[in-house]
């Protein structure tokens, strides 16, 4: 998986090859603080002034290796993977292998902030639906009348809820649409989620 930079991410990150390998390093320092503590505009300053730049250009140099960092992160992309990211930058090969370094050594920390970042929101769990059909026996000649129920159980804080929803044949499609909506963008994250967790059971009454 290789990570999508940006043509604003791009020209963020253009500035590093004009500084050092220790300055470069430094920054990598300061992408970790900056997740930890938030910005601190005094850093940028006092950095911009020992380079002799503005103090926006390091602030972006900042943030560009700070998305570098969190995304690669946040995906686990692989040591190959990240080189193939970077070298589209076209920077140099100890360049490279220095922000491949800063990658490596910061990962696991880099993940530990982000999930503890992260709200704590209802996520999937299961689903069930089961389809219900009202028939009259003495008038068979009167249309069936289907309705499906979806039972969706999320995992929460504090444990586990379920949010049951009737549905009509009329609104359907859309309810539908809109379950393969979010079942897509669950299969962004983790791509066996769906299919380890869904359980299908159909239960028909007359």
């Amino acid at each position: 998986m290789l990570l999508e930079l940006s043509e604003e991410h791009k020209e963020h990150l253009a500035f590093l090859p004009q500084v050092d390998s220790a300055v470069v390093a430094e920054f990598g320092r300061i992408a970790v603080e900056f997740l930890r503590r938030g910005t601190n505009p005094k850093i940028y300053e006092g950095a911009a002034r020992k380079l002799n730049v503005s103090s926006d250009t390091v602030q972006h140099g900042v943030e560009g290796l700070t998305y570098l960092l969190t995304e690669s992160s946040k995906l686990m992309i692989s040591e190959l993977d990240f080189q193939d990211s970077v070298f589209v930058l076209g920077f140099s090969e100890e360049l490279n292998k220095l922000l491949l370094q800063l990658y490596l050594d910061n990962r696991k920390e880099i993940r530990t902030i982000l999930s503890e970042l992260a709200p704590s929101l209802p996520s999937y769990h299961n689903l069930e639906w089961r389809l219900d059909v009202q028939n009259n026996k003495k008038v068979m000649e009167m249309d069936a009348l289907p309705v499906l129920h979806f039972c969706v159980n999320v995992k929460e804080k504090h444990g586990y809820k379920d949010q049951v929803w009737p549905r009509k044949r009329e609104n359907l499609p859309f309810r539908v649409g809109v379950f393969n909506i979010g079942s897509l963008e669950g299969f962004k994250v983790s791509m066996n989620l769906l299919k380890s967790h869904t359980k299908w059971c159909v239960h028909v009454f007359f």
